[in-house]
């Protein structure tokens, strides 16, 4: 094995120092016959003596954690980031489907002890239209990873914690989070239900990081707190 291997679905492939490596529908590893999966969606390529990981697409962004899930990136469109530790699992979701594989590296830069537990991510394509306060919802979640960028998952507000910030009763908090994970589950996103169609117990976790990682919420949308706090909207 050279340098860098990527393991996806049991099968190796290892990119050349010389070249670049294209990850996506077409090209050197074809994910998926997706359409909603860009025919060229990440590059891995080596600059400088150091891999990197780029989004080459205009829409899907990618999760990156290092196998401890100590670092946690979201790879949004025309960023990179480099690849320094021993094992790094990139996930990422086109439409219905989340993929992930695992980019392993002889001579990392960085090295950690392992942790309980790895992070994974869902992103989606398609419009999806929020009222103001399902969207403050949202925010108040992710509010961590919004002021501070690679904020790990443990840091999202429990249901109270968030309800409190929004100067809401929890139950209208838990109402308004119902309505926003059963409208994302209808168009695909994968992770807000459990079995039977009952909603998965980690929703707050898979809410956040589809919303950040898509883009769904950012900084600019921060004021919708103060904007929303304490109103009924209904």
């Amino acid at each position: 094995m050279g340098d860098l291997a990527i393991d996806f679905c049991g099968e190796w492939y290892e990119p050349s120092d010389e070249d670049v490596f294209n990850i996506g529908r077409e090209g050197d590893l074809e994910i998926d016959d997706n359409p909603y999966l860009h025919r060229q969606f990440l590059q891995v390529a080596r600059y400088d003596g150091i891999w990197w990981l780029s989004n080459v697409g205009s829409m899907l962004s990618a999760t990156v954690a290092d196998a401890s899930g100590g670092m946690q990136a979201w790879l949004a469109p025309g960023a990179r980031i480099p690849l320094v530790f021993s094992h790094t699992n990139v996930i990422f979701t086109a439409g219905p489907t989340t993929y992930e594989f695992a980019v392993h590296l002889k001579t990392p830069a960085f090295r950690q002890e392992a942790l309980e537990g790895d992070s994974d991510g869902d992103t989606t394509i398609g419009p999806v239209v929020f009222t103001d306060s399902q969207k403050a919802l949202i925010v108040a979640l992710a509010e961590p990873m919004l002021r501070r960028e690679g904020t790990g998952f443990s840091a999202i507000p429990s249901s109270a914690a968030a309800a409190k910030t929004l100067g809401w009763a929890l139950t209208r908090f838990n109402r308004k989070l119902d309505n926003v994970c059963d409208k994302l589950d209808r168009v695909g996103v994968v992770g807000l239900r459990g079995g039977g169609g009952k909603l998965a117990t980690n929703r707050r976790t898979r809410l956040v990081e589809h919303a950040v990682t898509s883009h769904l919420v950012t900084a600019d949308d921060l004021y919708l707190i103060e904007k929303m706090r304490g109103v009924d909207e209904g």
